[in-house]
């Protein structure tokens, strides 16, 4: 995971960097830093940075053009 896939799984999610720390169980600093190409996480913190967006239905997508989307279609709002 790149750090332009970390900014950009927490827009299509519409989470702080504070957020993502709580769900994350890390300090926001980290991810701050590693969202500025300041430095890297240790693996474990990578790791539980990447979990935490699978498991709100993120998907990362490698390749010559890395990036994020939805795992799946996400359901419209019912009609009112």
């Amino acid at each position: 995971m790149s750090p332009d896939q970390c900014r950009a799984a927490r827009a299509l999610l519409d989470w702080t960097q504070a957020e993502l720390g709580r769900y994350a169980n890390m300090s926001p600093v980290t991810i701050r830093s590693f969202e500025k190409g300041e430095r890297t996480p240790i693996a474990n913190n990578l790791s539980a940075i990447r979990r935490t967006f699978e498991n709100a239905g993120i998907e990362f997508i490698g390749g010559l053009r890395p990036g994020v989307r939805w795992a799946k279609p996400r359901d419209k709002e019912p009609d009112e």
